[in-house]
């Protein structure tokens, strides 16, 4: 039984007089004083100001909920392509707050192997809410530890009460130490158990159907962790059974030197020589893509998340996402693992996005132009990325990468998944009156004041109305500390 898997719903919402509502749709529609009508699961009309039919008004009024929607932004929820939920129990860890990624992966490894079931549950709820309040609705989370009893399950069934979207991937890792990859030989499962499992999951929970809430995925944890046969038999498996694959790629240069020693070949070479290229695969980072890496990816449809505080916090680089988007690669925003961010807010992703792009072109060489003047980067014309192509990563762009038709922007049919951000806040305050789609990520970045999936309302004036977030927190503290302390003995 899919834990997920929503009652009939007869919920009839309008969302009245926005200050904007930025569609993102084919048009990329930006209607003032527009309203937007759910009714059950999906969007049922997009209207502009004026517009509202008056015996729909009167519908609602008698019988749903109209949401006065002046002084806010409308956007479509916001898409999430790649997190560790569990690692919010080991933010800010003092021995890894200075470490890159492989030395952060060894430090943390023994205090991760002390992970437990109610510590997995309770982590994912606290990584929705968070999730949640910054205006995401649709989550990929990627689970490769498995110890002391934890199964995918855990998580599954801890995320059903939320109502987020989740496209929960099955990770493993099966090379340890002692075969030449990085985790300890204690947090590696045998090939076939992987297999096995991830077989299980697929067949017991992914739902592949439109406005599904719960999609499983195939995802063998990195090259520095599993072994090609496990690559290449995790892509078959999946393939046979409709589900999507995801994994980490070209994260940093430690990563790139794996890749060469090991496999005598670059990352996406290795990947595509195990069946890791395609419209169905997604990759985490891609910092280190190198042009025949862009080019292969952009000619298969291979889909990117990327991290861009996670890929700051711990050195990789910057990625080139603006030559992947020019080249036509997928490309979506993803908060990274909590321990590695440290923080799990999308809409900051997206503003990280794009200042860290904006940053990476004033740091490329000067160039010379025809006339031999050297011309720098804030000399080179257009923005490397605006506002508008940050959210559109966060909303179409995410829903590309995870190969959904059905989410990321707001037209008749699609899901009913959409935010409305407050502008009457003191951070708001002169940029909402400019410009009050740009403001959201050019000002600092606002929690938001009302969340919808599926047509249900999980965030209404700012709280949660899924979760009591006081004892969830209190629960979730106590277990960090637990998790920590006991890495330490």
């Amino acid at each position: 039984m899919n834990p997920t898997a929503p009652d009939a719903c007869d919920t009839l919402v309008l969302i009245h007089q926005a200050e904007l509502i930025a569609t993102f749709d084919a048009q990329r529609r930006e209607l003032r004083g527009g309203s937007l009508l759910v009714r059950g699961r999906a969007v049922a009309a997009v209207y502009a100001a004026g517009e509202v039919p008056p015996e729909v008004l009167d519908e609602v009024r008698a019988r749903g909920e109209l949401i006065d929607a002046r002084r806010h932004t409308v956007t479509p929820g916001l898409v999430n392509t790649h997190h560790h939920m569990y690692q919010s129990l080991t933010r800010a860890v003092p021995a890894a707050q200075d470490a890159e990624l492989f030395g952060w992966l060894k430090t943390l490894y023994p205090i991760w192997s002390g992970l437990t079931p109610e510590m997995v549950r309770v982590s994912t709820q606290v990584a929705m809410a968070e999730l949640l309040l910054s205006g995401c609705t649709t989550t990929a989370d990627h689970h490769y530890l498995f110890p002391g009893g934890v199964r995918l399950d855990d998580q599954i069934e801890a995320a059903a009460p939320i109502g987020m979207r989740l496209h929960a991937a099955r990770g493993s890792m099966s090379v340890g130490e002692s075969a030449g990859g990085l985790p300890p030989d204690s947090l590696v499962e045998r090939e076939v158990d992987i297999l096995t499992d991830t077989q299980r999951l697929i067949e017991t929970y992914d739902d592949p159907g439109r406005y599904s809430r719960l999609r499983v995925v195939a995802a063998p944890c990195s090259p520095f962790s599993v072994s090609r046969e496990l690559m290449r038999d995790s892509a078959v498996l999946a393939r046979s059974l409709g589900a999507r694959l995801h994994t980490h790629l070209a994260e940093n240069d430690h990563d790139l030197a794996y890749s060469q020693s090991r496999f005598g070949m670059t990352p996406t070479e290795y990947a595509e020589s195990v069946g890791w290229l395609g419209e169905d695969v997604w990759h985490a980072h891609c910092v280190k893509l190198d042009a025949h890496g862009l080019a292969r990816f952009a000619a298969t449809g291979t889909g990117v998340a990327h991290c861009p505080c996670s890929n700051m916090r711990l050195a990789s680089g910057i990625a080139p996402v603006r030559r992947m988007l020019d080249a036509g690669v997928p490309v979506g925003i993803g908060v990274d693992g909590s321990a590695s961010n440290d923080a799990a807010h999308l809409l900051n992703e997206a503003r990280q996005a794009l200042l860290l792009a904006r940053v990476g072109r004033a740091m490329q060489p000067p160039q010379a132009d025809g006339e031999g003047r050297l011309r720098y980067g804030c000399d080179l014309g257009p923005a490397e990325m605006t506002a508008r192509d940050a959210l559109e990563l966060a909303t179409r762009g995410g829903a590309r990468v995870l190969g959904r038709d059905d989410i990321g922007h707001l037209a008749p049919g699609m899901a009913a998944d959409l935010v409305l951000w407050p502008l009457d806040t003191l951070a708001m305050a002169g940029g909402a009156v400019h410009d009050p789609l740009a403001a959201l990520l050019l000002c600092a970045s606002p929690q938001v004041a009302w969340s919808l999936v599926d047509g249900r309302v999980l965030v209404r004036e700012g709280q949660l109305t899924t979760l009591a977030l006081g004892p969830l927190l209190e629960r979730h503290d106590r277990l960090a500390r637990q998790l920590v302390e006991g890495g330490r003995r």
